[in-house]
């Protein structure tokens, strides 16, 4: 076949194309111009490629996307693992904890720390105290333990706040415990949390940043590729007319 000024050389196979059906290497993109001259070194900028061949490296960088996209996603999943595998701490029902192994000294502790600390007591320990010195300050039915000033009376206050002082004391001290469990529960939580938002963060700046842009090139080369094998079939269909009928 006669080379015209219309027709060209694939620099692929060296077949003479017509210069509507491929393409110059300067027209392509980078990466797509770098995947041919790895394959064939000796080619210039100024050279030409059919698409026929045009079309496969296409579908190669289409490949090595959507397998980088793949990868990457992989090694964010498995760091999400390893990062929650990591942390083998159970979360703990604190309240359910202490409830099971309470021992009756401490069920009477609460009890009294919590009665100690209401209304109730404060209107009942009044009452006593001035039904006391009223009965031993009148000497009311003819009753009189503890004359003016109390001293049976100042000692009793003594042994209650002697006694019930150690018992809200280990109440307290329970509080403490409980306090102490639950500050180890939220920091594990937020632990976990925050190893999770920074991979969810990951994933999310990957699927920003890559997969989106990939995806619309993709879609991109799909459309380039539907042109070029509607301009083959019509290349085919002119060719076919074109042809003589066998007799």
């Amino acid at each position: 076949m006669t080379e015209t000024m219309s027709d060209v050389t694939c620099l692929v196979d060296g077949e003479t194309i017509s210069l509507e059906s491929g393409l110059q290497l300067a027209e392509l993109e980078t990466d797509l111009r770098n995947r041919i001259k790895r394959d064939h070194p000796r080619a210039k900028t100024t050279d030409y490629i059919c698409g026929h061949h045009l079309l496969k490296y296409r579908l190669e960088r289409v490949d090595a996307m959507i397998n980088a996209d793949l990868k990457q996603t992989k090694k964010i999943n498995q760091k999400l693992t390893r990062a929650l595998q990591s942390d083998d701490y159970d979360i703990i029902d604190v309240n359910e904890v202490l409830s099971d192994n309470l021992t009756f000294g401490q069920k009477v502790s609460d009890d009294v720390a919590r009665f100690g600390g209401s209304w109730g007591f404060i209107f009942i320990f009044m009452f006593v105290l001035l039904g006391w010195m009223l009965v031993n300050g009148l000497h009311l039915f003819g009753v009189n333990f503890d004359n003016y000033p109390y001293i049976l009376l100042n000692l009793v206050l003594s042994c209650v706040a002697a006694i019930q002082a150690p018992i809200i004391m280990m109440s307290q001290n329970r509080s403490a415990d409980r306090d102490r469990m639950m500050a180890e529960n939220d920091y594990h939580v937020n632990l976990k949390s925050e190893h999770e938002l920074r991979l969810l963060h990951a994933k999310v700046d990957h699927l920003a940043q890559n997969q989106v842009p990939h995806t619309m090139e993709v879609e991109r080369f799909q459309l380039e590729i539907l042109g070029e094998i509607r301009q083959e079939l019509a290349e085919l269909r002119e060719a076919a007319q074109k042809t003589p009928p066998a007799r």
